[in-house]
């Protein structure tokens, strides 16, 4: 439960256009991974935007992968955008999770 309110969270912050958050939720490889300007680029949606997240797949021992699907309508546009992709999440110890891949 715990991995998956991390994922929540995450998605939350990308849904609010939160870089300060989003990048609170992040473990250091996702950040080194993903440099800075991906990850800004990543939180700044105008549009607007939201996600479906699936059951999460054990992949080993403290690490989840959470298959997602994130929405966003385009400006002056009726349908939909979907982009499929997963987060995977990390018990970085202590029961504390943290995102170690970015959709």
């Amino acid at each position: 439960m715990q991995a998956l309110a991390a994922a929540d969270h995450f998605l939350q912050a990308w849904q609010a256009g939160d870089l300060e958050n989003g990048m609170a939720l992040l473990t250091g490889r996702a950040k080194y991974t993903a440099n800075r300007d991906v990850v800004e680029r990543f939180f700044s949606n105008p549009e607007p935007s939201g996600y479906e997240i699936d059951r999460g797949k054990l992949m080993k021992h403290g690490r989840y992968d959470f298959p997602v699907v994130l929405v966003t309508v385009p400006s002056k546009s009726v349908h939909a955008h979907r982009r499929f992709s997963s987060v995977v999440v990390v018990n970085t110890g202590n029961d504390d999770w943290a995102v170690d891949k970015l959709p």
